[in-house]
């Protein structure tokens, strides 16, 4: 009933216990998991558990803190990947100017690079975004026919409808349990429920009361737990609907 759209199973961070991860998310009720490449490594492993496991669909693309490194041939090693028939998106790519204030143009021109191609493979892009929240947008902004996930969003609630117009589903993590995240829950409560999405992030950002500990995937129950209480809404509503949203705009069949 669940899926979760932004997980790092690729991590390092699962190397000790991986098979013990996944069945914990399955007995939590997630049926479907997008694991999540930024860069060779990553992007290579997301796609190695996706060809092991039915419910393991792949993304792959390169992380704006990353942007710096990318090369021409860069793009080609990901044009040849974007062609598997279990990966469905493009990212985690966007722009981050809170880890890198320096190389901001070189992120906007690989962030560009991987918009092209998510419009030419019509695969979803997968948007990372932190103090960065106009650039995205203007960057966005010229392009059409865009597909995607603002992921972990953390923009304000004003510019969620400016996300939305441009083609481009809100995706809500961890931050929407913590005792603090006045934005994100405000966030919940106005995103259209047809273009919302839940994720983990895992190994990252792990939900109240773990909050601080090492993320998995069975908790992105707890994110749509929150998200159900905060719309005044059935938990399995919630549930049921955003893995609809999910498997629609990651184009897949969903699982019996």
């Amino acid at each position: 009933m669940l899926v979760d759209t932004h997980v790092h199973l690729n991590s390092k961070k699962y190397e000790d216990d991986l098979p013990q991860v996944i069945s914990r998310a399955q007995e939590a009720g997630v049926e479907l998991m997008i694991v999540v490449g930024f860069d060779h490594e990553t992007n290579l492993r997301a796609i190695e558990l996706a060809e092991k496991y039915l419910f393991i669909y792949a993304t792959v693309g390169f992380h704006p803190t990353d942007a710096r490194y990318v090369k021409e041939s860069d793009y080609e090693i990901l044009t040849k990947q974007l062609k598997h028939e279990k990966v469905v998106g493009v990212g985690e790519c966007g722009l981050d100017f809170y880890w890198d204030k320096e190389f901001t143009e070189k992120q906007i021109e690989v962030f560009r690079r991987q918009i092209e191609l998510s419009i030419k493979f019509d695969k979803p892009l997968i948007i990372h975004m932190r103090d960065a929240s106009e650039a995205t947008y203007n960057v966005l902004s010229e392009y059409k026919n865009l597909r995607g996930i603002m992921h972990c969003y953390s923009g304000s609630s004003e510019m969620v409808e400016m996300f939305i117009k441009l083609g481009l589903h809100i995706s809500l993590g961890g931050p929407v349990t913590f005792k603090n995240g006045r934005v994100p829950k405000e966030v919940a409560k106005i995103v259209p429920i047809d273009k919302l999405l839940i994720e983990t992030d895992a190994p990252y950002l792990s939900p109240h009361p773990f909050r601080g500990k090492r993320n998995e995937p069975a908790r992105v129950k707890l994110v749509a737990e929150e998200i159900a209480k905060l719309r005044d809404i059935p938990y399995t509503e919630l549930a049921k609907i955003t893995a609809k949203n999910a498997y629609k705009l990651f184009n897949i069949k969903e699982l019996k």
